[in-house]
């Protein structure tokens, strides 16, 4: 089958795409899923450059749990069919159309924590065939999406999801959202909205169009300067911040902290603007404000994500589409960052 393989950390010659590469088999317990479309996400980037550090090692190259064991075919967004199942899998699976979970979990429980990904931990979805557990793949057979939409869920919105339940983020509440153009920023718009929520998106370039046709009732420059940041932002959340859903690090947390109000929250789940940050801690114990650490989602989560997704609740954007041997053409893209919404691989 053609399957992208990393061999090593580094730049895009580490990713080779082969079309030689063996198919996996459905073991117990698992089933076989030809993928009709993936997409590409910060974390194969940064498990491609080992660019997630270790602990007291910012710099160090490692996967996003580590070590990676190469060769590893990555992709953690996957749509598809099960065109197999292993033993102990029920036979009706086979022929059904699927979302794949993509996380491991620390348990079994339905608010485990991921403790790793299909593409980082195991093999992933950039081929034509991926082994998955029987209990990570969930029935699109009735959702209106199509399998480009289905396969830009899993890890921007199945984070997204994680970063609003565990910040409590409900009905009439304002959040800022960060880096909200890009694939989790532009589904924590959504789905904030989609639950009533009061959103301000923080992006840059000409964006601002698609983000407000998106429900956000507010847009603010990042390249506005301190002072007119503050401006705006007090203007479009005269009461203070309720929360802030982070996918950028960096500078805002030392910027915006000031801005939530007593009681509020910054949830945060990505770090391309600066992962070693300053911040008064004082802005945070007197204020009683919590910050929250948010690595993808729960069981749960993952649950009702599927469901919004078979009933058409959410709308993915799509900003391009590729073929699988275009994968590097792909990720050229991705990083230039001036799309809005996923990158769709299909194989």
């Amino acid at each position: 089958m053609t399957a992208a393989v990393l061999s090593r950390h580094g730049g895009p010659d580490a990713l080779e795409v082969r079309e030689d590469w063996p198919v996996p088999q459905a073991g117990p317990g698992q089933v076989l899923v030809r993928v009709s479309a993936a997409a590409l996400n910060n974390t194969d980037i940064w498990t491609r450059e080992g660019a997630y550090g270790l602990p007291g090692r910012p710099d160090a190259k490692a996967g996003w749990r580590g070590p990676v064991d190469f060769p590893r075919v990555q992709g953690g967004d996957i749509a598809g069919t099960v065109s197999a199942v292993g033993a102990g899998v029920p036979e009706d699976l086979a022929g059904r159309r699927v979302l794949v979970d993509p996380a491991f979990y620390a348990d079994e429980g339905e608010d485990a924590v991921p403790v790793g990904l299909l593409g980082s931990e195991a093999d992933g979805g950039f081929a034509t065939y991926v082994a998955v557990g029987a209990d990570r793949v969930h029935d699109m057979g009735d959702s209106p999406l199509s399998d480009e939409e289905l396969a830009a869920l899993p890890v921007a919105y199945g984070t997204a999801m994680g970063m609003l339940e565990r910040a409590r983020i409900g009905e009439g509440e304002s959040v800022l959202v960060t880096g909200a153009s890009g694939g989790v920023g532009f589904a924590l718009v959504q789905l904030a909205v989609a639950r009533g929520a009061r959103v301000v998106a923080l992006t840059g370039g000409a964006k601002a169009a698609a983000l407000r046709e998106a429900g956000a009732a507010a847009v603010i420059s990042r390249d506005a300067d301190p002072a007119g940041l503050h401006r705006e932002l007090r203007a479009a959340a005269p009461g203070g911040l309720d929360a802030v859903a982070d996918v950028a690090g960096g500078p805002w947390l030392e910027r915006v902290l000031p801005e939530l109000r007593d009681g509020g929250r910054w949830v945060i789940a990505g770090a391309v603007a600066g992962a070693v940050v300053p911040f008064d801690l004082r802005r945070l114990y007197l204020h009683n404000l919590s910050l929250i650490g948010s690595s993808m989602h729960t069981p749960a989560h993952f649950a009702e994500l599927a469901k919004l997704a078979r009933g058409g609740v959410l709308r993915p954007r799509i900003a391009a589409g590729y073929r699988l041997r275009d994968i590097h053409d792909a990720q050229a893209e991705f990083r230039r960052g001036t799309h809005i919404g996923k990158i769709v691989i299909t194989p």
